[in-house]
C-alpha cells in the first residue's frame, strides 16, 4: 500500500523476530521502524517523503553532507538495533520502494543472497581499523625576513626537513599496516580494505592509510581487540583507530576476503538505487 507522497525506506533484511527492538530506536519518521515479514525473511523499514527520497531530490542530496550524514547516522542506528535481536544484513543507504509490494519484491529478487548472508554472519560482527600517518604540525608564522640567499637557503632546508619527516611517517605507517592487516586477517574470519578515507570528509588528523574491516566471532571479540592495542605504537607520528562492534555491514555482499569494495566502512555507503 502506498500512502501518498511517501516511499518506504529499506534499513535491514533479517529472519523473522520475536524480541522486542529497544524502546529509544527511531527510524528517520521519529516512530520505531516497521517490519514487514514475507516468507522467512524480514525487512525493517520506515515511511520518508518522496519529495526527499524519490529518485531526482535524491540525486540532488547527495550533494548536501549534513543531510547525508544524518540520514546515515539513523540508518546506522536502525540497525544496530536489530543487531541486540538478529542477525541484519545491511542495505546501502537510501535503499527504497514504492510500497509494500515492492519490498516483497526485492526481498524475493534478493532471496538467495540474502538467506546466504544471514547463514555467514549469523553471530559475527564487523571491526574497524584505520591506521593514520600523521601531519607534521605547522609551524607558528613569524614576520617575513627580508629575503636574501640566507634566508632562502633555510626556507629550503626547513621544507626538506619537513618533507623528509613526511616520508618517514608514510613509511613507518605503511610498515605497520601491512603487518598489522596480515596479523588481523589471521585473528579474524575475513578481511576487507576499503579506500583510505579523505581528511575532508571524515575530519580526523593525519592522513589515512590503513582503512580495513574484519569479520570475527563475537565471542572472540575480546582477542581481536586486545591484538589491536598490542600493535598500536606510544609516542609516535602513527596512530591507529579501532572502531566497533558494528552489524557487519562490509560483509553483507558476500566478496572475497581482501577485496576493495570501493565504498567507505560503515553505513556509508552509496545510496540504493533499487527502488520497486
Amino acid at each position: 500500500m502506498n500512502d501518498g507522497g511517501q516511499l518506504l525506506y529499506v534499513y535491514a533484511v533479517t529472519r523473522p523476530f520475536a524480541a522486542a527492538l529497544p524502546d529509544a530506536v527511531r527510524a528517520l519518521d521519529g516512530e520505531p521502524p516497521a517490519l514487514i515479514e514475507h516468507r522467512g525473511l524480514c525487512a525493517a523499514v520506515s515511511r520518508v517523503p518522496a519529495e526527499h527520497f524519490d529518485a531526482a531530490p535524491l540525486r540532488a542530496h547527495l550533494e548536501d553532507l549534513d543531510w547525508l550524514a544524518e540520514v546515515a547516522r539513523n540508518h546506522q542506528a536502525v540497525i544496530a538495533a536489530l543487531a541486540t535481536v538478529g542477525c541484519p544484513v545491511p542495505l546501502r543507504l537510501a535503499t527504497v520502494c514504492r510500497d509494500e509490494n515492492g519490498v516483497r519484491r526485492l526481498l524475493d529478487s534478493g532471496r538467495a543472497r540474502f538467506e546466504s548472508a544471514i547463514e555467514r554472519l549469523d553471530g559475527r560482527v564487523e571491526w574497524g581499523v584505520k591506521v593514520y600517518a600523521e601531519s607534521a604540525p605547522p609551524e607558528r608564522a613569524a614576520p617575513a625576513p627580508e629575503l636574501t640567499a640566507a634566508t632562502g637557503r633555510e626556507y629550503l632546508r626547513r621544507r626538506l626537513g619537513q618533507r623528509q619527516n613526511r616520508d618517514r611517517s608514510w613509511q613507518r605507517a605503511g610498515t605497520l599496516s601491512r603487518a598489522l592487516h596480515a596479523d588481523l586477517c589471521e585473528r579474524a574470519e575475513a578481511g576487507r580494505l576499503h579506500p583510505p578515507q579523505s581528511g575532508r570528509l571524515s575530519g580526523a588528523p593525519g592522513e589515512n592509510v590503513l582503512n580495513a574491516a574484519y569479520l570475527v566471532p563475537r565471542e572472540r571479540s575480546e582477542e581481536f581487540v586486545a591484538a589491536v592495542r598490542e600493535r598500536t605504537p606510544q609516542g609516535e607520528d602513527v596512530r591507529v583507530e579501532l572502531t566497533g562492534p558494528w552489524a557487519p555491514y562490509s560483509f553483507a555482499s558476500g566478496q572475497d576476503d581482501g577485496q576493495d569494495d570501493g565504498q567507505d566502512d560503515g553505513p556509508e555507503g552509496g545510496p540504493g538505487q533499487g527502488e520497486s
